[in-house]
């Protein structure tokens, strides 16, 4: 499996509050992104595997809601994580 358990504890130590802060929603977005980028790898040689395809899009509206709430609630933790992930260019 490509997502154990300590590697979602090092995503979750690294961008949110602490290895068991799974509820935070930079730790969230970090993981979605860790999974859109392998989701991504996943569909290059498979451009017909359509059920992976529509997780895919699934993740990156999940992403996007928690991106917007983080930006209407807080705009300086929104900036520091779109920094962080290097989300936007």
């Amino acid at each position: 499996m490509y997502l154990t358990t300590d590697k979602k504890q090092d995503i979750f130590k690294e961008y949110g509050k602490s290895e068991f802060d799974t509820g935070s929603a930079e730790g969230q977005i970090a993981l979605f992104t860790f999974r859109i980028k392998h989701l991504t790898e996943h569909l290059k040689p498979r451009k017909k595997d359509n059920q992976t395809r529509r997780s895919l899009v699934l993740l990156v509206g999940k992403r996007r809601r928690l991106l917007d709430y983080l930006k209407k609630t807080d705009i300086e933790r929104y900036r520091a994580i779109i920094k962080k992930l290097s989300l936007r260019k």
